[in-house]
């Protein structure tokens, strides 16, 4: 349904997006990872006609974007990182504006912006003013501005960052709801690995304005199908155990968590005995210890180095 050819944008010398290649079958739902600078957000610019790319191109079944930006316009809905409303007017307000600039009017408007609300939850709370809602709210109707016209194809740039969980539920379970039952394309980027595993069908990792893998999760997570990741819950942090743990020549890699710690080691390596003597030696305190197959997050943290909040 969509596809980038070879995508490029440089800004006053500094290349933000370089080369990439990406597509969307008709109703997938895509991960667009990376972390902060990857040029998530560029890319989508230019996938959306908000930017023009210095190079390359975007096709909508087949159609250069580039030179007919109207032919993706029509199809796209688009829900931004940042909330994208008229806070002194009331959620029906707001999408009664934005109806009408999709060309939407009388009866047919009115029908919508009522099923909008009610797949977002807020139908009960229309008539209240945008600035009073919480912050999760008012995604639920951005998102609910970006469905008014039936898109074929939703673009979600972070749609969850900062949000109550309750929230943060409604959205990904509607956007399941709408991937799944109704077929809608849907191009994903998030901060949250966990919303990823449970909504995408496949995955494209960014870094450096490149994408530097994709496929589906479980393709993404055979690159470590020969490692096993070790979590270990502390009592406290301990720098020196994580630099001795750093140097350690069977572990692949240390990465420090909100916990304790996360290694990454080679399958079948046996190396708690040794982890459990370098624990000891530092005088830590392990209160769990868990061996499991590598996530998705471990890919990434592989692939790029970086978690995806650095």
């Amino acid at each position: 349904m969509l596809e980038t050819e070879e995508l490029k944008k440089v800004f006053k010398g500094k290349t933000a997006v370089d080369g990439v290649n990406l597509y969307l079958d008709k109703g997938e739902s895509v991960g667009l990872l990376g972390p902060n600078g990857a040029g998530k957000s560029t890319t989508i610019s230019m996938i959306s006609s908000l930017i023009k790319p210095t190079s390359g191109d975007v096709k909508l079944k087949g159609q250069s974007v580039l030179k007919d930006p109207g032919i993706i316009r029509s199809v796209l809905g688009v829900v931004p990182q940042e909330i994208a409303l008229y806070e002194e007017l009331t959620a029906y307000e707001n999408l009664k504006f934005f109806g009408r600039l999709y060309g939407l009017k009388g009866k047919e408007l009115e029908a919508k912006i009522q099923e909008v609300l009610e797949i977002v939850g807020l139908k009960e709370r229309q008539k209240e003013i945008v600035k009073t809602y919480s912050g999760g709210m008012q995604r639920r109707v951005n998102m609910a501005a970006a469905m008014l016209h039936e898109p074929e194809l939703l673009i979600m740039d972070e749609p969850t960052v900062g949000i109550d969980p309750q929230s943060r539920t409604h959205i990904l379970d509607t956007v399941r709801h709408l991937n799944q039952q109704k077929g809608l394309t849907v191009l994903y980027t998030s901060h949250y690995m966990e919303e990823v595993e449970r909504l995408c069908d496949r995955v494209y990792i960014m870094d450096h304005g490149q994408i530097i893998a994709s496929g589906t999760k479980d393709e993404l997570k055979s690159i470590l199908s020969g490692e096993e990741t070790i979590l270990i819950d502390l009592d406290r942090p301990y720098p020196d155990l994580v630099t001795d743990l750093q140097s350690h020549d069977g572990i692949r890699q240390t990465i420090e968590t909100e916990k304790g710690l996360k290694l990454i080691v080679p399958k079948g390596s046996k190396l708690l005995g040794s982890i459990f003597q370098v624990a000891e030696r530092h005088q830590a305190q392990i209160l769990n210890v868990n061996v499991k197959v590598p996530t998705l997050e471990d890919v990434f943290l592989h692939l790029t180095g970086r978690k995806l909040r650095d």
